[in-house]
């Protein structure tokens, strides 16, 4: 047998690869372990991310939710202010009911004691339109029955008739109509100039008369009125413009004057 020498270089060579790969062979296990806490520290990172993102989106929520609470808040207290404010209101309007009430008890005399006055009036006033007038004053009795009628209708009603009285003494008005002349019903014009003076004419001009309000009758006028009267007649009718007439008035103290 022949006996080969080895050079220590090459000996000490292979016996330091081989440490290395026994070294190298004891820390894989160490490297895998190394790699797997990695792998779950980064799986537990991304975790705790989205953990975070949650959280902070949550919390925005949670802002959100906490100004709309806010707002509704403020909202609720208005609201409440206003219900507040709706029952004054309410307790007011059924003490205005209830007041309402006395004084439609009230009221209803009084235009019934006005109507009775109004027709004593028409009836002792100077007695132009009378059928118009008298009729008025019936509709208003014929009003005051009804039931489907407001009470403050009525009173405007009521109302509206004593101002077209109260209007009558302020203008000039000129009508047509009939007259009991002689025995004889014969067409006339009538001028009114407020309550004041009260005349009759004939179609053909021929027969006047003038109201005489303190004897309440019909007294004859000249007719030296005749140009006058005619004048008065077309202002009344808006034909002419307002103009100085000299109209008969009668006064308590005399029987006729000018």
């Amino acid at each position: 047998m022949r006996l080969v020498s080895i050079p220590s270089a090459f000996m000490l060579t292979l016996f330091s690869t081989a440490t290395v790969f026994a070294q190298v062979q004891s820390l894989e296990p160490v490297v895998d372990a190394a790699s797997t806490i990695n792998q779950s520290a980064k799986s537990s990172q991304l975790k705790v991310e989205d953990i975070a993102d949650s959280i902070q989106e949550r919390i925005q929520q949670y802002k959100q939710i906490s100004r709309q609470i806010d707002g509704l808040n403020v909202y609720t207290q208005q609201l409440q202010k206003q219900l507040d404010n709706q029952e004054i209101e309410k307790a007011e309007l059924n003490s205005s009911i209830d007041e309402v009430s006395v004084v439609e008890r009230q009221i209803t005399p009084l235009m019934l004691r006005m109507i009775e006055s109004l027709d004593a009036f028409v009836r002792l006033d100077v007695p132009f339109l009378p059928n118009e007038r008298k009729d008025r004053v019936a509709t208003l009795r014929d009003l005051m029955d009804r039931a489907d009628v407001d009470v403050s209708e009525k009173f405007r009603r009521v109302m509206e008739a004593y101002q077209i009285e109260a209007d009558y003494g302020r203008n000039i008005e000129a009508y047509n109509g009939a007259m009991d002349i002689d025995g004889q019903e014969q067409d006339v014009e009538f001028l009114r100039v407020g309550r004041t003076v009260f005349i009759y004419r004939t179609r053909d001009g021929g027969t006047m008369g003038v109201w005489n309000q303190q004897q309440r009758e019909w007294q004859p006028l000249d007719d030296s009125y005749g140009r006058d009267v005619q004048e008065a007649l077309r202002i009344a009718r808006k034909q002419l413009a307002p103009d100085l007439l000299m109209l008969p008035i009668f006064t308590a103290d005399s029987a006729a004057g000018e």
